[in-house]
């Protein structure tokens, strides 16, 4: 059944309109991430989506808005990473670390956006805090839990905790350092997920006396 002719100029609205803004949120994640909320302009997210300037405000109202979608994006993809359900630390702590490193290759210039953020001072991540203490209230409990029935060597939850932020973080924030210092010249490289997941995960588990991983 061929669609009605009517229905055409709509859906073909509706597609011209996903397809700008799928640019600029593209555009506008390259300009956050590079210069932060305050260093971009809504000139800049127009001109890198190929839109004049008042061809932007026709989709958003501003960069305000838009950064506040992105920063919430960051947060929401972490969310539900750490699966407690299982009592196996080996396996919930390394199915934490592969979630957290593949966000750092897949997503690279998202999370830069909340790394630059905090260090701006973090003023718009004054709605994220609160839930943020509850998550990491929570997954503190299960790790002393583990560390209460002898399932890891005794540690502080808290710095096991953000040693992991730090490392998948890096990979993310700081991929041009590893690009640069593993394989310089070879501009784009990225290091073989598979293999790096494997060795970052079991020298984590080993900080945490654990020797098998999974």
């Amino acid at each position: 059944m061929t669609q009605p002719e009517t229905d055409r100029p709509r859906t073909s609205a509706r597609q011209n309109r996903e397809r700008v803004l799928a640019a600029i949120r593209a555009a506008a994640i390259a300009e956050f991430s590079q210069h932060g909320l305050k260093g971009t302009s809504t000139q800049a997210i127009a001109e890198r989506a190929g839109l004049t300037k008042p061809q932007l405000h026709y989709y958003i109202s501003g960069k305000e808005e838009l950064y506040q979608e992105l920063l919430m994006s960051v947060v929401a993809d972490w969310k539900g990473m750490f699966d407690a359900a299982s009592n196996d630390p080996a396996k919930v702590l390394g199915e934490y670390i592969r979630a957290k490193l593949q966000l750092a290759f897949d997503k690279p210039e998202i999370s830069r956006i909340f790394t630059r953020e905090v260090l701006d001072g973090g003023r718009n991540l004054e709605r994220f805090w609160p839930d943020a203490r509850k998550k990491t209230r929570e997954k503190v409990a299960v790790i002393n839990g583990w560390i209460a029935r002898g399932l890891i060597e005794p540690v502080d939850a808290h710095v096991l905790l953000m040693g992991i932020w730090a490392t998948t973080q890096f990979y993310a924030d700081s991929a041009l350092q590893v690009q640069q210092l593993r394989k310089p010249g070879q501009a784009g490289w990225t290091p073989e997920r598979e293999a790096l997941t494997r060795e970052v995960t079991a020298f984590i588990l080993r900080g945490c006396g654990i020797r098998k991983t999974r």
